[in-house]
């Protein structure tokens, strides 16, 4: 569910029209939706409300300071996955004990700013980041909390850029080398082995890969109670799924009746990591008609947004609605085009013979679904600077970035004579 909707023929998000919003701040422009946004956040805390998980936004989905102090501001937690992140949730004001840290590759200073921080918990991807933590924080004469990140070798059936819990990915550490840690917790003076985490991948849009990753962590619970160890969290990750074309993904209440009979009986505090499902469909990504180009074989749409400002399609060949400003009757009207941007790349295009009702020049044309991962994707290739981004609440329009400028661009760079 979204609130970008047809009104008189125009699309709004919310009470007001996209087309404004580009004639006004230009384009690509990034438009979010404050009642979507929190829509989804309260959608999934509403659906696990009885047994009040910690719910931490994943930052790297949308790392913008207004969504994240939006979120903050309605109770969630952060997960981050580094520094940079960490620096941006201090900065939306984000309580450190509802901040978790992954990532399989925490530096030195990372670690060290975040202990400093107090956040709640690092999820921990390897024995060697293990021992580190710990002599960092015996360097502080400090305890941590930290939570073993359990690869437990389950298929999600998502893209494969993007799966995490299979042996074969670089995430997390198999339950024999978990068993062996937490059992010579011991070693780890300065540690504190409070819980496990999971992440199995994203865009994952079935219970049944979480139902059977969190069987396999939960017979593994039960082992450690067997031998006496007790644990008080348990990280369920993120990834749930979102609708970008014919996915038909479970919904935050379905998702729940199927894995809180088993999260109960753990016995331990839940915390999850949700990025897409909250953030994905709040966000779309406008963009101008500049040319009509046809060939013997295709028509060409090329609009001023690339691959630069949404790096998705060309990554995943990922699919993402596009709608025209301006309602227009398909089929009708409707042609086959290819739907491309002015980058020097093959890869750069948001569709594919896609069956789009006629545009002009200097229509605007809306990418769906782009709220997660898409301007937290974006880089200047081509030396393009990257979009400006605003946020509808209502009636009312926030700028919550500036378009970046020409000298944006060369702002840290250094001419040196050679």
């Amino acid at each position: 569910m979204h609130e970008f909707k047809y009104k008189n023929n125009r699309l709004y998000c919310e009470g007001v029209s996209v087309e404004t919003l580009a004639k006004k701040f230009g384009t690509p422009l990034y438009v979010y939706s404050y009642a979507t946004l929190i829509g989804h956040y309260n959608k999934l805390k509403s659906a696990f409300k009885p047994i009040e998980p910690l719910i931490c936004y994943s930052v790297k989905a949308n790392s913008n300071l207004s969504i994240l102090k939006a979120l903050v501001s309605a109770g969630s937690g952060l997960d981050i996955v580094s520094g940079g992140e960490l620096f941006r949730a201090i900065k939306a004001g984000c309580p450190a004990k509802r901040i978790v840290y992954a990532s399989v590759g925490k530096t030195d200073g990372e670690i060290r700013v975040s202990i400093k921080r107090g956040i709640l918990s690092f999820n921990v991807e390897s024995i060697a980041e293990l021992e580190n933590i710990n002599r960092i924080a015996g360097i502080f004469n400090k305890v941590v909390n930290i939570s073993i990140r359990i690869n437990p070798d389950v298929e999600p059936k998502t893209h494969k850029f993007i799966t995490t819990g299979k042996l074969t990915n670089k995430f997390g550490i198999d339950f024999d080398n978990a068993h062996e840690i937490i059992i010579q917790r011991h070693k780890f003076a300065n540690l504190n082995i409070s819980g496990l985490h999971i992440h199995i991948g994203s865009q994952i849009t079935e219970a049944d890969p979480y139902v059977a990753a969190i069987l396999k962590v939960t017979s593994f619970i039960q082992k450690l109670k067997e031998r006496g160890v007790g644990l008080e969290y348990l990280n369920i990750g993120g990834g749930l799924g979102i609708v970008y074309d014919k996915e038909n993904p479970q919904t935050a209440e379905k998702f729940a009746q199927k894995i809180l009979p088993l999260l109960k009986k753990t016995g331990l505090k839940i915390i999850m990591e949700p990025g897409r499902f909250i953030v994905g469909n709040a966000g779309i990504l406008l963009t101008k008609v500049l040319y009509l180009k046809s060939t013997p074989v295709k028509k060409f749409v090329v609009v001023d947004a690339g691959m630069n400002d949404l790096v998705r399609p060309a990554l995943y060949d990922a699919y993402h609605q596009i709608l025209p400003t301006s309602y227009i009757p398909c089929p009708e009207s409707c042609e086959k085009v290819d739907v491309v941007g002015p980058i020097c790349e093959s890869a750069d295009y948001f569709a594919k013979g896609r069956k789009l009702p006629s545009v002009l020049a200097g229509d605007y044309l809306a990418v769906m679904s782009a709220g997660a991962y898409g301007f937290s994707m974006a880089s200047n290739y081509n030396s393009r600077r990257r979009a400006a981004e605003v946020i509808v609440k209502g009636n009312k329009v926030f700028l919550i970035r500036k378009r970046e400028s020409f000298m944006d661009l060369i702002r840290d760079e250094i001419v040196v004579e050679l």
